[in-house]
């Protein structure tokens, strides 16, 4: 009976076609507790309704071009954190590691007069570095991740403080490139728009090629007029925010950089062995062991990229400050790359979760702050509301896992 079932649903969704069959099949994998990015979707809308509604200013193109761009650094290194969380670890050092490569980089570069390309590759390496100890540690001594990058955050904040000595603060070149990259440069509109259609293009090739995979194995898969609706609406949604943004500034190209590595972990994740080996392991750690799966192999993997991505955000960050200080990396940067990847619709359970959760995450938590900057509020009441936002994410994440689990799809 189940069987007649199955292949029942699997013609019907091989029938549905056009935008039509599109939106039946996120409902029914909504309702199966599958809901994907619907959440933070939803959340981002109501977020700028109401805030566009109490300052007019904040939907405005240079507010916009603004968030874009302090979004990425943090962005970048939510999306190690996106990484870790896959296989149900954490990392709770990535502020203190992005503080300390900033230092790194502005002592090799302003202090030592090294070539900024070299200062930034020693500070990329020292990253990796961190994150294969934490790997090591992990997998040779069964100490807790979140013990280990406790251990970390706060033996790298002194390191830091170390590095910088007593001055405390080091100003980069406001005419170098790495500034002018971070602060300045933008893409130019008709290279905004090409990289719009490259998307749009890329999506529907890499959809049909999927499909047809799926249909060779004799699996359901999206009809043509399917895949080409979806890339159309992506298509003129890219579009309207590349005109929308080139009303002042236009695309920063630190932003661009941010999204090219989400796209390039968006693959990896999704078209790997290696990003297979990732979900199977954050699913059932027993299980991927059993079915010849590297499990430390993979564990290492993780911690050492999102060590990885903390340099390169911390980099950047610094970069956007034209300085690296004793205060580079702490805060709220610790808190809201994690925030960012758990309200992107990454679960704290481990085996779900997507690169572009780290996207949509920092759009939500940079759209909080800008908002209630605008509107002149205590930063106390941005912590609530992000504190807010978060519960409300595990919450939506919890009732979702025990969906699945009662559809059986967890």
């Amino acid at each position: 009976m189940s069987t007649v079932t199955t292949d029942r649903q699997d013609e019907r969704l091989q029938n549905r076609d056009g935008l039509r069959g599109a939106l039946a099949d996120v409902v029914e994998r909504a309702r199966g507790g599958d809901l994907g990015v619907i959440p933070v979707v939803v959340g981002l809308v109501v977020i700028w309704t109401v805030l566009q509604v109490l300052n007019p200013i904040f939907l405005s193109s240079a507010n916009l071009v603004n968030l874009t761009l302090e979004s990425a650094a943090v962005g970048i290194i939510s999306l190690g954190i996106v990484c870790v969380l896959l296989v149900g670890q954490i990392d709770l050092s990535v502020g203190s590691v992005s503080g300390l490569s900033g230092a790194v980089l502005a002592v090799l570069f302003v202090g030592q007069g090294l070539p900024v390309w070299l200062a930034i590759a020693a500070a990329v390496i020292m990253g990796a570095v961190i994150g294969w100890v934490y790997g090591q540690l992990f997998n040779r001594f069964g100490v807790p991740s979140f013990v280990i990058t406790l251990a970390g955050l706060l033996a790298f904040l002194g390191l830091q403080l170390y590095v910088l000595g007593t001055k405390g603060s080091i100003n980069l070149p406001f005419d170098s490139g790495l500034v002018n990259f971070a602060q300045l440069d933008f893409v130019p509109a008709w290279l905004s728009y090409t990289f719009a259609v490259v998307a749009a293009v890329w999506l529907f090739v890499t959809g049909y090629l999927h499909a047809q995979e799926r249909r060779k194995a004799g699996l359901s898969a999206k009809s043509v007029s399917t895949l080409a609706v979806r890339s159309a609406a992506l298509l003129v949604v890219l579009a309207f925010v590349v005109w929308y943004l080139g009303q002042t500034r236009g695309v920063g190209w630190m932003f661009v950089f941010f999204v090219a590595l989400v796209l390039i972990m968006h693959y990896l994740l999704s078209r790997t062995k290696w990003g297979r080996a990732v979900y199977a392991v954050g699913g059932n750690v027993e299980a991927a062991r059993r079915a010849g799966i590297n499990v430390r192999a993979v564990y290492t993997s993780v911690f050492v990229l999102c060590s990885t991505f903390a340099a390169v955000g911390g980099i950047l960050a610094a970069a956007r400050l034209a300085a690296a200080n004793q205060s580079s990396g702490g805060g709220d940067v610790n808190l809201n790359a994690i925030a960012a990847a758990v309200i992107g619709g990454t679960s704290l359970f481990g085996g779900r979760g997507t690169a572009f959760g780290a996207l949509l995450g920092i759009i939500v938590i940079q759209s909080i702050s800008s908002g209630l900057t605008l509107l002149n509020l205590d930063s106390s009441i941005r912590f609530v509301v992000t504190g807010a936002v978060l519960l409300l994410a595990v919450i939506v994440d919890s009732v979702s896992r025990r969906s699945r689990t009662s559809h059986g799809r967890a």
